[in-house]
């Protein structure tokens, strides 16, 4: 009889609290009555880009790798270099892996302490994170620029970077997956990283300097002046602790 009484109180604050909220619904209803309306479908496609590791939402398109250079060279290099080895901008794309990485699907060098740089290519688990990420993100002053085909170009000028597909290759939705099953880190997710240990118990006992650290300036990124102040000052948008502090990327006046 207790847990029957406890169940039907339950109930009645359960029934209290969704009249509540559908009142407060209501009346939020009227007051903005008239303002906003349904997204249509363009818009929603044009969001709706998102690509999964099992390639769902994969659109179709090719693109080679001598396609994938010419707009490298026009649209990329600048920030990340001629062969993607980034050595003044960004961190280096390509590179770190060997033969015997992309024959076993794991990266040895992310584990090597002589390893200052892990690239790119090195840590990447699947290529729709790639692609996915150069369509909606790439390039750095125009992003979502890029055409269906000139995306899988340019994703497959960067796998034949990375030796793992050949300079004629011809990138598409229906030859990707073949690609996947060649990427050096493709067996490389785990949860036993960051603030996670193998027991799944938050890490707390990290040592990062949180005041008056030391800042090595050889190591610091620098933009090309040409994109500064495109997406605000990042000096201003970093957190206010650790070794990383955002440089000054406001426009000159």
């Amino acid at each position: 009889m207790y847990k029957s009484l406890e169940r039907a109180r339950a109930m009645v604050a359960w029934s209290l609290s969704t009249l509540l909220l559908l009142s407060v619904s209501a009346a939020h209803a009227e007051k903005f009555a008239g303002i906003g309306r349904k997204a249509t479908t363009n818009e929603i496609a044009a969001w709706d880009i998102d690509v999964r590791p099992d390639f769902q939402g994969l659109p179709r398109g090719s693109g080679s790798v001598a396609q994938g250079e010419k707009i490298w060279v026009a649209k990329c290099a600048s920030c990340h270099g001629e062969f993607a080895e980034s050595p003044s901008v960004f961190p280096p794309l390509v590179g770190g892996t060997t033969k015997a990485d992309i024959e076993r699907g794991r990266v040895a060098g992310l584990s090597a302490a002589s390893e200052n740089s892990k690239t790119t290519i090195m840590k990447l688990a699947t290529v729709s994170t790639l692609f996915d990420y150069i369509r909606r993100a790439m390039p750095f002053d125009a992003p979502k620029s890029l055409k269906v085909d000139e995306v899988y170009a340019v994703t497959a000028f960067i796998l034949n970077l990375a030796d793992l597909v050949p300079a004629d290759y011809v990138l598409n939705e229906k030859n990707i997956a073949e690609v996947q099953r060649r990427l050096p880190n493709r067996d490389g997710n785990t949860i036993a990283h960051g603030m996670l240990d193998l027991r799944g118990k938050l890490d707390v006992s990290g040592k990062d300097c949180m005041r008056d650290c030391p800042v090595d300036t050889n190591a610091m990124l620098l933009l090309p002046s040409t994109v500064n102040g495109l997406n605000g000052n990042l000096a201003d948008q970093n957190r206010p602790y650790g070794s990383i502090r955002g440089i000054e990327t406001r426009r000159n006046p």
